[in-house]
């Protein structure tokens, strides 16, 4: 007897387990049109209110990926390690950590896509070095990441369709916020790269998708889990989003700062987190036997300049002008500047980063929507963050924008003053990495 999809329904609503074949029958059926919009929203609200274990997460990501084009990357020497974050304001962590990870002989084959929300994706901040190319055919990819070590090319072809799918329907039914369906989704394109292994940066806090720690640990651990049952080693580190990370967000903007931390200038924050994930994606790639083996051959790629030049060559390799990493007047460029000032002396207490990440999506550096038009040049740079002593008058951040946004620059101040709590006291000082999870369980740091 064949499956029906009521019955599958009614299965997961009572809170049994599916099998694999009968995810499988699911994913087909709806990528296929076999399985109407409403049967597979019904059974998306029943995962919501039931929850799936860890074997029915990971036959999910498997046929998710198995929707369509994966990618083959054993042409490439060595141990692939991806890293994928959860998304944030400021995360400028993969323009640092591809070139840098590079240097120290990890091979880095990154997919990205573009950003919808407050700035741009991996892909527009590297497209605002001029002449960038990020459409490359398959084997010149695999070519180039044998021949230097790292490439960052858009997503091409039909990765992942059911997710594609399956997300753009939880979006209008209300189960977007459902641990295994984000992690399945998450990880089923990861697997579809084609990477041997993963290294998660999952954001918690205000500027978050995970505002509290115990979901975005839950999300991890999740994640590992799947990475787990399919054969892929995964490490998950939480890591704090109740502030923007760094000190720019825009796509110029943290181009230029991702190329100051690899010059070591960069903010502390980004240059600690990256030294994190770094760490890790070299042990992963067996290139290093402990963190603090892996951390040290990381500060000295950085020290020596090898980080920086990886950089310089991969700009070459896809087209750009490598000159833009000295002369980061290259970039992209607003036309205007707008400072935002204190308006009392004190303590920044807390930085309300959603806001702050709004307020650059409407200077321009972000999409509202897909068919937006998204400014390069346009974005934020923050001079004073939690922590840091302000007096009246000081500037608190720099507004960039083009001439398009000058009616709404005034508005966009205002909204990056109010993001901003100044107080008397001095706060205690926060954690930028809150855990570390892997399939030995959790690892608390803060």
């Amino acid at each position: 007897m064949g499956l029906r999809t009521v019955d599958l329904i009614q299965k997961k609503r009572d809170g049994h387990p599916l099998t694999a074949d009968e995810i499988t029958y699911l994913i087909q059926g709806y990528v296929s049109g076999s399985i109407p919009d409403y049967q597979l929203a019904a059974w998306a609200m029943a995962v919501y209110f039931q929850g799936m274990n860890a074997e029915e997460t990971a036959h999910l990501t498997m046929a998710m990926a198995a929707s369509g084009d994966q990618i083959d990357l054993t042409a490439i020497e060595g141990i692939k390690v991806d890293k994928h974050s959860t998304g944030g304001v400021g995360d400028t962590t993969t323009l640092v950590l591809v070139p840098l990870v590079a240097a120290v002989g990890v091979p880095v084959a990154k997919m990205s896509g573009r950003g919808l929300g407050h700035t741009g994706g991996t892909i527009d901040k590297l497209e605002s070095i001029p002449g960038f190319t990020v459409e490359q055919p398959q084997e010149r990819f695999l070519e180039q990441i044998n021949r230097i070590g790292a490439a960052v090319i858009s997503q091409s072809g039909d990765i992942t369709p059911a997710d594609k799918k399956l997300y753009a329907l939880r979006d209008v039914t209300g189960t977007v916020e459902s641990i295994p369906l984000i992690a399945s989704s998450i990880m089923s394109k990861k697997i579809a790269s084609g990477a041997d292994a993963m290294v998660l940066d999952v954001k918690t806090g205000h500027g978050a998708f995970m505002k509290s720690l115990d979901d975005a640990i839950a999300l991890a651990e999740a994640m590992v889990a799947i990475g787990t049952q399919v054969g892929r080693e995964t490490v998950a580190i939480i890591s704090d989003m109740e502030q923007p990370l760094g000190r720019a967000i825009g796509n110029a903007l943290e181009m230029r700062e991702a190329i100051e931390t690899l010059q070591g200038n960069g903010p502390a924050d980004l240059l600690e987190l990256c030294l994190k994930l770094g760490a890790h994606m070299m042990q992963l790639s067996g290139r290093a036997a402990t963190e603090r083996d892996a951390r040290a051959k990381l500060e000295e790629a950085i020290r020596d300049g090898h980080a920086l030049a990886k950089l310089k060559e991969l700009i070459a390799a896809q087209g750009g002008n490598p000159d833009a990493v000295d002369k980061p007047e290259l970039l992209s460029v607003a036309e205007n500047q707008l400072t935002v000032k204190a308006d009392r002396s004190g303590y920044v207490h807390s930085m309300a980063a959603e806001e702050v990440g709004i307020a650059a999506m409407l200077l321009g550096a972000g999409r509202a929507t897909k068919e937006s038009e998204i400014d390069l040049a346009a974005g934020i740079v923050l001079e004073k963050k939690p922590g840091d002593r302000v007096e009246t008058g000081d500037t608190l951040a720099v507004l960039h924008y083009s001439e398009s946004a000058s009616s709404e620059a005034d508005s966009v101040a205002s909204r990056v003053h109010s993001a901003y709590d100044i107080r008397g006291e001095q706060p205690a000082k926060g954690h930028l990495i809150y855990a570390v999870v892997t399939k030995d369980g959790v690892r608390k740091l803060a």
